[in-house]
Formats: C-alpha cells, sequence, structure tokens
C-alpha cells in the first residue's frame, strides 16, 4: 500500500511538473494586428440619415439608422447593432466587422430584421479613407453582385454607397447615407 502511495505521489508530481513545462511553452495569446485595429474607425454610436432607391429590394424613400458599434473581446471584430426606418418599415440588425489574415480582407456578416438572408460574406478592402466591400448572392434565382463604398470623410462622418450590378454589367444605387458619430 506505502509502494502505492508512493508511486501515485510520483506520479502526480510529475504530472504536474509536465503541466507547467507545457504551460511555459505554450505561444502567447495573438494580439490584433493593425489592420484589426483599423476596424476601430467604426466603433462609437453613430446615426444615419439617407436614401433607399426603388428596385428589387422595395420601395424607394428616406431612411434613418441609429447604431451603437463595440470591440468585441480580444480586440479582432467590432459587432454593431442597428435601429432604423426605411421605407419597408421599422429595421434591426446585428452586423460584425472583421478581417481574415489568411485572405487578407475584411469581412462583414450580418443579419436583419427582414426575409433577405446573407448566404455569402462580403469582403472588403481600404486604400486610404476607402473601404469597398464586394458580394456576390442570390435573388429570385440568380446571382446578383453587390458593392458597398464607405468614404470616411473625418473621425465622425462617413458617407456609405451599395449599388447592384446589372445585367448590362452597369452599377445602379440601391442605397446612400451619410452616418455622422455621436459627439
Amino acid at each position: 500500500m506505502r509502494r502505492t502511495l508512493k508511486a501515485l505521489a510520483a506520479c502526480i508530481v510529475i504530472s504536474a511538473a509536465g503541466a507547467q513545462f507545457v504551460a511555459a511553452q505554450a505561444p502567447p495569446a495573438a494580439k490584433p494586428g493593425p489592420e484589426q485595429k483599423r476596424l476601430g474607425y467604426f466603433v462609437g454610436k453613430w446615426t444615419g440619415d439617407g436614401d433607399v432607391k426603388p428596385g428589387p429590394m422595395g420601395p424607394g424613400g428616406k431612411m434613418t439608422s441609429s447604431d451603437d458599434c463595440q470591440w468585441f473581446e480580444g480586440g479582432f471584430s467590432v459587432i454593431c447593432r442597428s435601429e432604423g426606418k426605411s421605407p419597408a418599415g421599422p429595421t434591426k440588425s446585428i452586423g460584425i466587422l472583421g478581417y481574415s489574415p489568411e485572405e487578407k480582407v475584411y469581412t462583414y456578416y450580418g443579419v436583419d430584421n427582414t426575409n433577405m438572408t446573407m448566404a455569402s460574406v462580403p469582403k472588403g478592402t481600404v486604400q486610404g479613407d476607402t473601404w469597398t466591400y464586394n458580394d456576390a448572392g442570390m435573388m429570385g434565382g440568380k446571382t446578383v453582385k453587390t458593392r458597398v463604398t464607405i468614404k470616411e470623410l473625418s473621425p465622425t462622418a462617413y458617407t456609405f454607397k451599395m449599388e447592384m450590378q446589372g445585367p448590362d454589367g452597369k452599377w445602379m444605387p440601391m442605397m446612400e447615407s451619410k452616418n455622422t458619430k455621436a459627439q
């Protein structure tokens, strides 16, 4: 019995030492890079005023939005919760802005209170003060290409434009807004 207890104690000591060795060898936790930090531009509370153009997304008219965008734990993504009004009625959405180091592109995931569920992930780049996201999804059984352009006007204002590519290859505006950060 004594030998069993000594063997058990030795195993515990060796296991504890091994766990400390493994912990000491673990790589340091990843930290956000400059691309993720660039997403910080969108952190804060924003209001938007704009126009929806009549088309396949519904009737045209005025739209407003109120967005609350915050860093997600770890600092790799920004989560935006939005509410607003559009020609189709009240809107609510959640969006996630991120960056894919493997593809070297910015990403956007979102859901809202309409029947238009995103089945793809728009991917974008930023050049200076202009963000451009491109996507291809299905609408009415056909592939539709869309483009979103966000132009930073200042640290507290940007414009947003969403376009759809028509059958002739030309880009048609779907929605435009100016967004202002609450002070």
